[in-house]
């Protein structure tokens, strides 16, 4: 027979080892989120610079069309051209430089030298004429070779960059004409087939637009759902089926409900494919279930004295609804909206249903204006071969990140400061 004082020490060992357990757990949890948070900004940071090769620009009149004896109008500039510009300083790098090696030089910027070298006279009309230095865009790939992520090693017939190439930009970068600043294109562009281009401004405003579309729609009616079956509602079959079917509704797959915006949004009521006032219905139809689960658990949390004290003072059902109950869920209900909105934010597969993953290079300007997501933007980069693509993934992740964790945090603080703690 085992006598009392060795029974208690089992228990406590076993107890003991459960908290081992659950530490384990914990520190497992914790040492695969830092390995993930580590691999994703490790790769991702290098994409918030971006590369210039400094070039002495000679704004010869000749390989403007212009008259030299005469000085040109603003308009007279906006109307010249600039690749023969481009093409005769690039040429100048190399004084000996025969056609084929004029043409590696060319490309060793991106394709839009003509528009910054017309954007450096627009700016700067007095330099008409002369030599003056130009900060111009370097190709990804040079980019890439400058941040120290493009295997130099490699054989030449295997590289983008030829030994020509990276001769030039050796001797670029030894002279301090190459230099790297934060990358503001990247939060300002749309995406774009050049890596060294490319940036989230388009699926930002495609996010923000579908989940403001998604608020509009999906919290009024899980609201006023979730008060009706919550306060009004009879307790039978029909509202037991109901509540059966939302809360079935929560646990379906979000491809399902892309499928329902396909067959319905698109196909019965013709509303315009690629946009995010589709894509935002569609994710509001996600996320009602989400939203009427957590509405009507606020309002259970709300006392019965409330509602009895406010009927004790002559109010009805409905003010006593509106005008205590409501109030007094709200701070649950936001918290678990804005969770539920985080949620459709990362949400991919029914926007790649409904149109949203193709490649749009202008930024959005109203919901009915083409446009991707953050998380389609991260799907459409990582298919992409090319090496400078790879960090911009990374990077849009991080802004993703980011944009989830003030989501989450916002619902935080809203339940804390105007919770009401009931004793």
């Amino acid at each position: 027979m085992i006598n009392r004082e060795e029974f208690l020490n089992k228990r406590y060992k076993a107890e003991k080892r459960f908290q081992m357990y659950g530490k384990t757990a914990i520190i497992l949890a914790l040492l695969f989120l830092a390995v993930f948070l580590f691999k994703i900004f490790s790769t991702g940071y290098t994409a918030f610079q971006k590369t210039w090769i400094i070039v002495p620009i000679n704004y010869d009149p000749e390989f403007m069309y212009l008259d030299a004896d005469q000085k040109p109008s603003i308009e007279d500039l906006q109307d010249s051209e600039y690749f023969d510009v481009g093409i005769e300083s690039f040429a100048a790098l190399d004084q000996n430089a025969n056609e084929d090696q004029i043409t590696d030089i060319k490309r060793m910027f991106a394709f839009i030298f003509e528009e910054e070298i017309k954007d450096h006279i627009l700016s700067n009309p007095d330099d008409f004429g002369k030599i003056v230095e130009v900060k111009l865009t370097a190709s990804d790939d040079l980019d890439q070779v400058f941040k120290g992520n493009y295997p130099r090693d490699l054989p030449e017939e295997r590289r983008r960059v030829n030994d020509y190439q990276l001769n030039i930009f050796d001797r670029l970068n030894s002279e301090g004409k190459v230099v790297s600043n934060f990358n503001f294109s990247f939060f300002t562009n749309a995406d774009s087939r050049e890596a060294e281009l490319a940036g989230i401004a388009s699926s930002f405003m495609g996010s923000l637009f579908s989940i403001l579309v998604c608020l509009a729609v999906s919290f009024p009616v899980a609201l006023l759902a979730a008060i009706y079956l919550e306060e009004f509602a009879p307790k039978n079959r029909l509202t037991d089926f109901i509540e059966v079917n939302i809360n079935n509704l929560a646990a379906v797959p979000s491809i399902v409900f892309g499928l329902l915006g396909l067959g319905v949004l698109l196909a019965v009521f013709g509303l315009p494919r690629s946009t995010p006032l589709v894509g935002g219905i569609t994710l509001s139809l996600m996320t009602l279930p989400t939203i009427i689960i957590a509405a009507r658990a606020s309002l259970k949390a709300v006392p019965p004295s409330i509602r009895e004290a406010a009927l004790a003072m002559g109010a009805s059902k409905m003010q006593t609804t509106l005008h205590h109950t409501v109030p007094l869920s709200l701070p649950g209900t936001l918290s678990g909206t804005i969770i539920g909105l985080a949620q459709a934010l990362g949400e991919t597969a029914p926007l790649i249903l409904i149109g949203m993953v193709a490649f749009v290079n202008t930024i959005p300007g109203s919901p009915m204006d083409p446009a991707a997501s953050l998380p389609v933007q991260i799907y459409i980069w990582a298919e992409s071969a090319e090496r400078g693509f790879v960090e911009k993934v990374s990077a849009c992740i991080m802004v993703l990140l980011i944009f989830l964790v003030l989501m989450n945090l916002a619902a935080q603080m809203i339940r804390h400061k105007f919770e009401k703690k009931w004793n």
